[in-house]
């Protein structure tokens, strides 16, 4: 079951963080779903509740939402030199 909540919400999370960084066209759902998950690994790392390591409430989706942002944000300077 664990699994399972990962991958929706780990595609919820992505999505919106490549609606917020523009980047939706060029990702499909399963690029989403990486980026989710990825991002709320870092999310965790750097300001801690993860839904890796609780269950899933506001805090943590917000956590793992800013973390898949720092990641778009990331890949995105590193691939065209500009945040956006």
């Amino acid at each position: 079951m664990g699994l399972i909540v990962w991958l929706v919400i780990g595609g919820v999370v992505g999505w919106l963080a490549s609606i917020i960084m523009r980047t939706d066209g060029q990702q499909g759902i399963f690029l989403n779903i990486i980026v989710g998950i990825v991002g709320a690994f870092v999310g965790g790392l750097l300001f801690g509740g993860s839904i890796n390591n609780s269950s899933i409430t506001v805090s943590t989706f917000l956590v793992s939402l800013v973390g898949a942002i720092i990641l778009l944000a990331i890949v995105n300077l590193v691939r065209r030199g500009s945040v956006r």
